[in-house]
């Protein structure tokens, strides 16, 4: 299922890095930066991460909060979050229900060899729950540009 601007966002309820339950319901009267990404301490993501965390004030202030989402589990979060110093909160999607909910699952494919795995991805989401937009080409080092503009 593919999500585009104006669809409801579709709830969610997953763990975060403590463990501690979270759901979309949790950011209603707030705009929500949810991102996905393939895997804890990759270049990458802990790029895109690091972007995020570098401007996290900026987004604050343009009445974001932020959640990260990746197949990762709780411990693997909590190991990037405190070599990363993040201030978001990352969901272990270990089951990809919301990765799924989000049609962020799917077919990728490295030297030829096809697998399943996290199709990097970010939702801006409004106060409301809709989808306000989607950014498929994320770019790692300058996402909250992309997020801001």
């Amino acid at each position: 299922m593919e999500l585009n601007t104006g669809d409801k966002a579709p709830d969610f309820n997953a763990k975060d890095q403590n463990g501690e339950s979270i759901s979309l319901s949790d950011f209603k009267g707030k705009k929500l930066v949810l991102y996905f990404y393939p895997k804890d301490n990759t270049p990458g993501c802990t790029a895109e991460a690091c972007n995020l965390r570098d401007n996290y004030e900026a987004l604050q202030k343009a009445g974001y909060e932020v959640v990260g989402v990746s197949q990762d589990d709780e411990k693997s979060h909590q190991k990037f979050i405190d070599k990363q110093s993040l201030p978001f909160r990352l969901i272990a999607d270990t089951d990809h229900k919301v990765h799924e909910a989000y049609g962020t699952w799917g077919e990728k494919s490295m030297y030829g060899k096809k697998y399943m795995g996290t199709l990097r991805t970010t939702f801006l989401i409004d106060e409301n729950g809709v989808i306000e937009e989607v950014i498929q080409k994320v770019k790692t080092k300058d996402h909250t540009a992309q997020i801001l503009q």
